[in-house]
């Protein structure tokens, strides 16, 4: 079996050298060769054609950025970001991913061979699932990024004050992985103001779930914030599990609430969006609707099994429009999505089921 070829781009030696061990040890993967800055980089994805490039973010000269912006337009290619974990960096990835990044994930931490072994192993899989990634290449417009003014609401669509809320009682569940939050923007930009509650499981560390939610909330309709736990769950209202917690649903009194878990993760991912599912199938019933959407893994899939069998609706996207076509595979081979379509027809599907 012939190995995945990767190229290195990072301007630190000891960083370039660290990412090819780690990923000349797993036995399908093979560093071609390492660039210390853009220039070196597009001469090597020339003579080397790779299969995947591993992206540092900042790089003296042109940046990461900029770097994967004329990538896109001139070559399309699957590309891991990597990045420290810092609020700052979290709107530069995300941006990335806006561009054309399959995944990123963070810079190595050396504190201790259990973390770094774990670390290894998740590099090699999200290198792997790039492999195998739909790439989306540079697409126009590429969204501003958020501004701290206040949010503006699209003048064809309704505030939740403006009219009653839809949906009578329903509740949308929602889970992705690789490539989802561009899939998930895509979904929420469909979504009216007034829709029912959405609670979502994104796969993404802590320091930039709440850059990703300000970043929707600046470009959606409906309120979209970082669930912190024991809020009252909302028409209007999109809440986005933080990176540091599972996200569950519970009831108090007439209403229900959200909380939050410092449990084991589960499927490796906390939040986990089988926990998720899981307690929409136990709390809501019937009257929740699960959404599944691009990602790597199986997580989701017995968690949405469980929820069509409590009587939900439930949608998982088609593997033409995902990145990665893991998560809704899954879930589609143990029956339990109900009807499987586009990214681009989902939020429409979703608003006629709770309609």
């Amino acid at each position: 079996m012939s190995k995945i070829r990767v190229l290195v781009v990072d301007d630190s030696a000891l960083m370039r050298g660290l990412l090819t061990a780690m990923i000349n040890a797993a036995p399908d993967l093979e560093v071609v060769g390492a660039a210390q800055d853009a220039q070196s980089a597009r001469d090597l994805i020339k003579t080397l054609n790779p299969d995947v490039l591993t992206l540092d973010v900042h790089m003296p000269g042109m940046d990461g950025l900029e770097f994967l912006e004329r990538l896109m337009r001139l070559r399309p290619m699957p590309v891991v970001m990597v990045s420290s974990y810092t609020g700052a960096t979290s709107e530069t990835t995300l941006r990335a991913l806006e561009l054309g990044a399959v995944d990123f994930i963070g810079k190595p931490r050396t504190d201790g061979a259990l973390a770094m072994e774990n670390y290894a192993e998740d590099l090699a899989d999200k290198i792997r699932a790039a492999k195998n990634a739909r790439v989306r290449g540079y697409k126009f417009p590429v969204t501003p990024a958020p501004t701290a003014g206040p949010r503006s609401t699209p003048m064809s669509t309704a505030s939740p004050a403006a009219g009653s809320a839809l949906g009578n009682g329903k509740i949308i569940f929602l889970g992705a992985s690789t490539g989802g939050t561009e899939a998930i923007k895509e979904f929420l930009l469909g979504i009216p103001a007034n829709c029912p509650p959405i609670l979502i499981v994104q796969h993404m560390p802590e320091t930039f779930t709440a850059s990703f939610a300000r970043r929707l909330d600046s470009l959606c309709a409906p309120r979209v914030l970082e669930a912190r736990g024991n809020e009252k769950i909302e028409p209007g209202t999109v809440y986005i599990a933080p990176g540091h917690s599972h996200l569950l649903i519970r009831r108090s009194g007439n209403s229900y609430v959200t909380e939050l878990s410092a449990a084991e993760p589960v499927n490796r991912h906390r939040p986990s969006v089988d926990v998720l599912f899981d307690s929409a199938a136990q709390i809501v019933g019937r009257q929740a609707v699960g959404v599944i959407l691009t990602g790597m893994g199986k997580d989701g899939a017995q968690g949405m099994l469980r929820l069509r069998n409590a009587g939900a609706r439930t949608f998982g996207q088609d593997e033409a429009s995902c990145v990665v076509y893991g998560m809704p595979r899954e879930a589609f081979l143990i029956g339990a999505v109900e009807e499987q379509c586009a990214l681009d027809e989902m939020a429409r599907k979703v608003m006629s089921a709770v309609r």
